[in-house]
């Protein structure tokens, strides 16, 4: 006879901000592990620590 018991371990997986491993259920400050890495990771985009790759194009005065 086999144990009809599911395995559930909870699901984890890293922090973006500092790499601990957080479970995902549960947890209010997804995808961080804590309000501390969720407000760092704030701070970063305020002060355009993260920019994102774009083409520049020269200005036109045609419309």
């Amino acid at each position: 006879m086999t144990d009809s018991t599911p395995n559930t371990s909870p699901k984890t997986y890293p922090c973006p901000r500092c790499g601990t491993q957080t479970a995902w259920q549960d947890n209010k400050y997804k995808p961080f592990c804590s309000s501390q890495c969720k407000l760092i990771d704030l701070g970063a985009w305020a002060n355009e620590d993260y920019t994102l790759p774009a083409e520049t194009t020269p200005f036109s005065d045609e419309l």
